[in-house]
């Protein structure tokens, strides 16, 4: 028995072409839905809405995509088209290599913070153009270090984890702030001295927080992340030696 074709806006067959072209492209509407998601985030997005947007009723959009869950898959495939993978010329030359790859994907997620919590979700993205063209150029560069093509997908995993997992606790910082409508300043003005006040009766955490009394968000989280992947890169960089 054949098995069901699995769900994408990828794998479902394309529209034949009708006489009269539809009123919208699927450029438009990826363009006017990501536009929607960075100023109010996963919730706001819906038909709807989005074909008020692009000023067109929302059966203008079913033409492109079946649901909202294809419009995901598509909006989250665009903007991994941001990412840069850069080329190498020499094995020697792979960890500033991810490490630029991992600093252009953070900042990927934190132009558009509502990608941190919808990841999760969207691993049939996978199928994407631009997501499995990413992955096949970073493929590269940790087989160039010289892992096995298994050993690199782990490799390529781990640095992965290590970047969404931090970014995404960021964008959702961001996205707080977006609905408050606070800028950073004012943010961290109203919630710092919260967060000091509660953490009075715990010294650690008490000296912790005035260390970092003076520093910005952004910075402290360029620390954190800088420091977390140098850990992992000096761990794979462990397991190449010993080979």
């Amino acid at each position: 028995m054949a098995s069901e074709e699995y769900p994408s806006v990828w794998t479902r067959p394309k529209r034949n072409r009708r006489r009269e072209q539809p009123v919208l492209s699927q450029e438009q509407i990826v363009a006017a839905a990501i536009k929607l998601l960075d100023a109010n985030g996963i919730e706001a997005l819906t038909m709807r809405k989005l074909g008020a947007e692009l000023g067109a009723v929302a059966t203008a959009v079913y033409w492109h995509v079946a649901n909202k869950d294809e419009l995901i898959e598509l909006v989250v495939d665009h903007v991994y088209g941001e990412i840069d993978v850069p080329e190498i010329s020499s094995p020697d030359e792979w960890r500033a290599a991810v490490t630029a790859f991992a600093q252009n994907f953070r900042n990927m997620i934190l132009r558009h913070p509502w990608l941190g919590s919808t990841l999760a979700d969207v691993g049939v993205t996978l199928l994407g153009p631009n997501m499995l063209a990413s992955s096949d150029r970073t493929l590269g560069l940790y087989q160039a270090a010289g892992f096995g093509l298994r050993e690199a997908n782990h490799a390529s995993t781990t640095v992965l984890s290590h970047v969404v997992g931090l970014a995404a606790t960021e964008a959702a910082t961001i996205s707080k702030m977006k609905r408050s409508g606070l800028s950073e300043q004012e943010w961290m003005a109203k919630v710092w001295p919260a967060a000091e006040q509660a953490a009075e009766p715990y010294p650690r955490l008490k000296a912790l927080y005035a260390e970092y009394t003076s520093s910005s968000a952004a910075d402290n989280g360029d620390e954190v992340f800088e420091y977390g992947l140098a850990c992992v890169l000096d761990g794979l960089e462990a397991r190449l030696s010993r080979r």
